[in-house]
């Protein structure tokens, strides 16, 4: 069947492709639009939201690309998908490696009109990976905030790392080096990134990088003010060739596999509400006090 939409008008409103498929979304999730109904034309809905057909084919676009729905096509209606249930389920509580659960996570993010991104990590690896398919759906027009605003916090080039170390007692100048030289070159290509945001359409953009003065044993990202993803630092004994020395034996850790632990404030319950809002908290505290400004190119 088709499903009417009468009395959701917008009183001709103009709206984006991100707010007509908000719209759309919330009727999926509030059984306005059950699994199996058909959608209301392109036309049908192009004349509600008082927009035009293409608004309305990139919305529902993007809620094919969440499994809300299929056969988008220009011909007969899109159909509420099997599963869409499932899709707007609140994300796993199960931990799960960083490259696998941030990238989705920082998407998600990205469909606020205001991002808002906090970051305390080691050298920025894992974060700059992450905001690649955000990124990309934005140059394709398929998300568009108005404001993004990410703080980072990585360990200053001044202390003694707790790791990468050697194992036999003492420092070595070339684990130093190397992990300054991928911290500052990670920071710089996301600080590019997002800049890159304001030229090509005119995203508000504030990306701002402070120094810790400790060896970071966790990882930690906060997104909206809403989601904590949080993962330990896991070490382990490895050994690396540098040029032409003796193989060296070294503590590291392999951030991109640590195990991220999501905690929602709004689908998590009192628990998870608490924790994303101590470890806001925390993480504003640090930002306010014993940071330090941090230049990525010959600075602390």
């Amino acid at each position: 069947m088709v499903v009417s939409t009468a009395g959701a008008a917008v009183n001709g409103t103009k709206r984006s492709p991100r707010e007509v498929a908000e719209a759309l979304r919330a009727r999926i999730r509030a059984g306005q639009l059950r699994p199996g109904d058909r959608m209301p034309t392109q036309a049908r809905l192009a004349e509600e939201f008082g927009v035009e057909r293409g608004t309305v084919r990139r919305a529902l676009r993007t809620l094919q690309e969440e499994r809300l729905l299929v056969n988008v096509t220009k011909g007969s209606p899109a159909t509420v998908a099997d599963d869409a249930p499932a899709a707007l389920a609140p994300p796993a509580a199960s931990p799960q490696p960083t490259m696998v659960a941030l990238a989705s996570r920082v998407t998600e993010a990205f469909r606020s009109p205001h991002v808002r991104i906090d970051a305390l990590c080691l050298t920025a690896v894992s974060l700059t990976l992450a905001f690649g398919e955000p990124l990309r759906l934005i140059h394709e027009g398929r998300l568009g905030p108005d404001r993004v605003t990410v703080r980072v916090l990585l360990p200053s080039r001044d202390i003694d790392l707790a790791f990468p170390t050697p194992v036999a007692d003492g420092s070595d100048e070339r684990l130093h080096s190397r992990w300054l030289s991928q911290r500052n070159a990670q920071g710089q290509v996301l600080r590019h990134n997002l800049r890159n945001l304001r030229r090509t359409h005119g995203i508000d953009v504030d990306i701002t990088f402070r120094a810790l003065p400790f060896t970071p044993p966790v990882k930690l990202y906060l997104l909206n003010g809403s989601e904590a993803l949080f993962a330990y630092y896991m070490i382990t004994r490895q050994e690396e060739q540098f040029d032409d020395h003796e193989p060296l034996e070294m503590y590291d850790t392999l951030g991109t596999r640590s195990m991220l632990f999501p905690f929602d404030q709004d689908a998590g319950g009192r628990r998870d509400g608490s924790f994303v809002e101590q470890s806001q908290l925390w993480f504003d505290a640090i930002w306010n006090t014993i940071s330090r400004e941090l230049t990525l190119a010959g600075g602390l």
